[in-house]
């Protein structure tokens, strides 16, 4: 198989990662922060390990800053509920990702009013068009880092100085961005970051985690057990326990820590050059091939590892599914979970647009079978 589909998930992981997992089943499956005994510490200590890494990784605070989810949907749910009540207002654009879309929507019923910026699928969101949309009362400000249809990147640091001045909470949703371009949370002024572990991150599913900047409370989700102040029949508000009721994925959590640790010693600069060379193969193959649409950005501009196209006359899952029966390559068809991003880019009603998403392990033997591919479904179309 030739595995295209890393906006959804990526599939090849480093080998380490896939040993940090076997061992943390086989060696340290006992309860952290549960225990005193020898199997429960180890377990501790994978994810102590693993929360200083993803502190590090993303310039935090302290480790004590960052909140294990189940994945970025989990952090984005648990930091737009928790920071939104009656009476506030939030921002955010026309080229989110339903994990931003519907808690807002959820958020509506609760007296929260929303305005959605639009956004350019070429140029992103203009941080002018955020400031002009920012009122008394607006808690806070959600923004992807990079578009899961288009690739098309935001400029963070902007928007977040922009937030920082007026005081209010700047959300950015980094699902396609960590682990494949730099952030850091407090130079580029974010104050909440949901970041999943299993895409380029290289950690498994069911991992993700929240940054959460010094002095911001979020009210609970959940209430549980901690494993500590269990005297109290009142949720502790201490960072991070009091957000991870119930046992953590601690075999998870390691290969999360194994693939961070893999992309610091390769250089995530070096990963970043080798996607982009890939993108560009990509944009370059399909710009040359009849009856065929590239959405967002063109060559040159700034731009994720995603890529959007169609071809004319042709249903996107129905080229998702040539794709994968007859060569063997896997993308994804459809609407991504972004019906508002396709309504922007005018794919909406067409049924959306097929994604081609390479990573750091994607070889240009690869890139060239997936454009020779495309080339002949496209002739067969136009005959």
């Amino acid at each position: 198989m030739i595995y295209l589909d890393n906006a959804a998930t990526s599939f090849r992981k480093p080998e380490s990662v896939y040993a940090a997992v076997d061992h943390a089943l086989r060696r340290c499956s006992g309860n952290p922060g549960r225990s005193g005994h020898k199997v429960s510490m180890l377990a501790n200590e994978i994810v102590r390990k693993t929360r200083l890494l993803c502190a590090s990784f993303f310039n935090a605070e302290s480790s004590e800053q960052i909140i294990f989810c189940s994945n970025a949907t989990d952090a984005l749910n648990l930091a737009i509920k928790g920071m939104l009540g009656p009476g506030d207002h939030a921002v955010t654009t026309s080229m989110e990702h339903n994990s931003v879309a519907r808690p807002l929507e959820a958020m509506k019923k609760n007296g929260v009013d929303i305005t959605k910026v639009e956004s350019s699928s070429v140029y992103g969101t203009d941080p002018e068009s955020i400031r002009k949309s920012l009122k008394k009362n607006t808690r806070l400000v959600v923004v992807t880092h990079i578009s899961n249809v288009t690739g098309t990147v935001n400029d963070i640091t902007e928007i977040g100085r922009i937030c920082r001045e007026r005081g209010t909470a700047f959300l950015v949703d980094a699902a396609q961005s960590a682990g494949a371009m730099p952030i850091d949370v407090r130079e580029m002024n974010i104050d909440l970051l949901a970041f999943p572990g299993h895409k380029s991150l290289l950690g498994p599913q069911g991992t993700g985690g929240l940054y959460v900047r010094k002095g911001i409370r979020l009210s609970h989700l959940k209430e549980g057990g901690t494993g500590r102040s269990s005297e109290s029949l009142i949720q502790p508000d201490s960072m991070p326990e009091g957000y991870e009721s119930g046992t953590v994925n601690v075999p998870g959590i390691a290969g999360l820590g194994a693939g961070i640790s893999f992309i610091d010693e390769t250089g995530i600069d070096k990963i970043q050059e080798k996607e982009e060379t890939a993108v560009r193969s990509i944009l370059d193959g399909l710009s040359s091939i009849k009856n065929v649409t590239v959405y967002g950005p063109p060559a040159g501009h700034p731009r994720g590892a995603v890529i959007s196209f169609n071809i004319r006359g042709m249903a996107p899952q129905d080229v998702a599914v040539l794709l994968d029966a007859a060569y063997g390559i896997a993308v994804r068809g459809g609407l991504h979970c972004a019906p508002d991003a396709h309504a922007t880019i005018g794919t909406l009603s067409s049924g959306g647009t097929v994604r081609v998403s390479p990573n750091y392990f994607t070889d240009e033997n690869e890139i060239e079978s997936f454009i020779i591919a495309v080339e002949e479904i496209a002739v067969d179309a136009d005959e």
